[in-house]
């Protein structure tokens, strides 16, 4: 698991900015060992003001990137980057286009850890990132591979963009994985293994608070099987004429799911020298964090109706009846039309909130942090205890109606790369539940919150 990648995600912290950056540690014919950094922004995570006396707004942003070689546990670079977004587009803020800024430095074969910061200029908040890569030095006759990059290209664009997180858009239409072959000439031929494997994961709506616990065994429970995997594509290729070379390959996007592109290397009859390297990645909802179309935006409601009325509901194959039944659910609950808009904007924003915070395996708001997250908001009080997390609702930390315990499944280990917790369920939770679905339809959520 430690030659897996599985690429940072956007941190997420209200009024912060979002970004996300990726280091990939690669040797360029003449310059040697490069680093090549790349941070990208959420343009409407940043904060607007007017600029000069025109209708633009403008967002000031920097980005300090700090270098340490662990080898030598010093610092080998930093550097400083400003940019300025001008627009003069309001809906900015409620982009998710991004503002990329990549970064090289030419290095030693070495490992490296690299932090980035990023400050938003206007509001004066900044958050951090750290990752680490490995360039490593080949000796003559000898060989070894890069970490794996990942690309996606939409439908109708030529344009392939790095993907440097685990969450892949379902808009995506095309995948393209890239690594490099890092040797001078080795005089023996390389053999190159590659395929594609999906595993056995839970990407389905959470069972309700009120049920029962799901048992050990269960893929719920579990999260992800990685024993049970499925190959969907493999490929055999022999380099004998080589030195530093790319190497790439393309699939079709795949349906919702968790996935890895495995690439495993070895001298032909030798393979006690195998190399292998591993990109995992998750398939999400089209316009994955947001909640955009009218069936994302209908499948959520499913914590405020029964299961049957929610199963009527996403059997509505047409999309303008899908966006009627949803209005006449909404309006017929709450009755007052800009009552009803304002409560439906606070539920999707927890929606999206819980798909920042809390996505692994499957979207956040379908996690049971992000079914509670949206339905009783930001716990007064947290404890964070071993392989157990409870939320307290009530200032009476004694009191089990306001109180959830999550816990981590006992299967969670340095190799489990997901951050997993399971609700503790009881029957009890019954009243508590009913109330607060009963302040969201009635609109009274906007007065209080549980």
């Amino acid at each position: 698991m430690d030659n897996v990648q599985r690429g940072i995600d956007y941190n997420y912290k209200s009024g912060y900015p979002e970004f996300r950056s990726s280091v990939f540690g690669f040797v360029e014919e003449n310059e040697g060992p490069v680093l090549e950094i790349t941070t990208d922004i959420v343009k409407g995570s940043l904060v607007y003001g007017s600029k000069g006396e025109t209708d633009s707004l403008s967002a000031d942003v920097a980005v300090d990137i700090q270098i340490t070689d662990l080898n030598g546990e010093q610092n080998i670079g930093s550097k400083r980057i400003t940019r300025q977004v001008v627009t003069g587009d309001e809906s900015i803020t409620h982009s998710r286009e991004v503002l990329s800024i990549p970064y090289q430095l030419q290095v030693k074969p070495g490992n490296y850890e690299v932090s980035v910061t990023v400050r938003d200029l206007n509001s004066k908040q900044k958050l951090t990132q750290t990752s680490k890569a490995y360039i490593p030095g080949a000796k003559q006759n000898d060989y070894t591979l890069s970490e794996v990059q990942l690309f996606g290209k939409e439908n109708g664009d030529n344009t392939w963009s790095q993907i440097s997180g685990y969450h892949v858009s379902n808009a995506i239409d095309s995948l393209r994985f890239v690594f490099q072959v890092i040797s001078p000439q080795p005089d023996t031929p390389l053999t190159l293994d590659t395929r594609l494997v999906s595993f056995a994961s839970d990407t389905g709506l959470p069972r309700a608070i009120t049920r029962n616990n799901y048992s050990s065994s269960s893929i719920e429970y579990k999260g992800i099987d990685f024993d049970q995997t499925t190959e969907i594509q493999s490929t055999r290729r022999v380099l004998s004429d080589y030195g530093s070379v790319f190497v790439e390959y393309k699939f079709a996007n795949q349906n919702r799911g968790n996935y890895r592109f495995e690439v495993t290397a070895a001298k032909e009859n030798d393979n006690d020298e195998e190399i292998f390297k591993g990109r995992s990645f998750g398939i999400k909802s089209k316009n994955f964090p947001a909640v955009e179309s009218v069936r994302e935006l209908a499948r959520p409601l499913y914590y405020l109706m029964g299961r049957g009325d929610h199963e009527e509901l996403m059997a509505i194959s047409d999309t303008d009846s899908l966006k009627q039944a949803m209005d006449r659910f909404w309006l017929k609950n709450i009755g007052n039309k800009r009552e009803a808009q304002q409560v439906i904007e606070q539920y999707y924003t927890r929606v999206e909130e819980a798909n920042k915070r809390f996505s692994n395996f499957k979207e956040g708001w379908k996690t049971d942090r992000g079914m509670v997250y949206i339905l009783f908001g930001e716990p007064f009080h947290t404890r964070d205890r071993l392989r157990q997390l409870v939320w307290y609702y009530s200032y009476n930390t004694e009191d089990p109606r306001y109180r959830f315990f999550f816990e981590q499944p006992k299967l969670n280990n340095q190799f489990f790369p997901f951050d997993h917790y399971v609700l503790n369920r009881n029957n009890n939770y019954y009243n508590i539940v009913y109330t607060q679905r009963g302040l969201w339809l009635n609109g009274q959520i906007l007065q209080r919150q549980i």
